[in-house]
């Protein structure tokens, strides 16, 4: 119906990936009744369907950024995004209730705003996680765009503060240290602790580095835990 498939691999598959260590004993399970208005997330439980939906879709922002065609070819590109929104448009379902952004198990947990990576450790003690930036992420100059760094701790910290059993908690402030270029198409790990707790407040640092242990960029950030009436 959509013509010719085109995919893109990134990391092993499914079957191939390291299952990662988590260590969830520090975790409240009754923050949500206790801590602020925010709503309660569950996992979600997909086929394997969905997930190389999501990556077909990843590799469809990458061309998208990326394609030099000649306009007819964009205008029938064009009548394919239309007829895939037709397919998926009776579909659309309210926040919690759709796969993206609860498919744990998923690269970015399935949602195509986070970064698509995956988590090798997280306990108390932090978080680990490793991945590559896409073409969709280019800054300029086989650079990522400075502006998804921030995405990626941000999404870190929140892992941070749930697995080290902290209330629920949204981000007060965020800042990045730009160390050296990130580059695209590169296997990174980017690392993120609780480094100390004022009441409500909870401080998280974090680092991005590549395969020789360089540190790309470090960040600090402030995550606050809601008040029963904050949502």
């Amino acid at each position: 119906m959509f013509g010719r498939r085109i995919t893109q691999s990134y990391g092993a598959s499914m079957s191939e990936q390291t299952q990662p260590t988590i260590d969830d004993s520090a975790v409240d399970e009754d923050r949500y009744e206790r801590h602020g208005g925010f709503p309660k997330v569950t996992p979600a439980r997909v086929g394997p369907e969905f997930g190389a939906f999501v990556e077909a879709m990843r590799t469809l922002q990458d061309l998208a950024v990326s394609a030099d065609a000649p306009d007819e070819v964009f205008g029938a590109a064009r009548e394919q995004v239309n007829a895939l929104i037709d397919l998926l448009e009776p579909y659309r379902a309210p926040e919690q209730q759709g796969p993206a952004g609860r498919a744990v198990e998923l690269p970015g947990r399935g949602s195509l705003l986070l970064l698509p990576w995956r988590t090798v450790s997280a306990g108390p003690d932090g978080i680990v996680m490793q991945g590559v930036f896409r073409r969709f992420h280019l800054g300029g100059n086989s650079a990522a765009h400075g502006g998804v760094l921030p995405l990626l701790f941000d999404d870190l910290f929140g892992m941070t503060v749930h697995y080290a059993g902290r209330p629920i908690s949204r981000t007060a402030f965020l800042h990045v240290n730009y160390r050296k270029v990130t580059p695209l198409d590169t296997p990174l790990t980017v690392r993120g602790r609780v480094e100390r707790i004022e009441g409500r407040k909870t401080f998280i640092s974090a680092e991005l580095v590549d395969e020789e242990g360089a540190v790309l960029a470090d960040s600090e950030g402030l995550m606050v835990q809601l008040l029963p009436w904050q949502p």
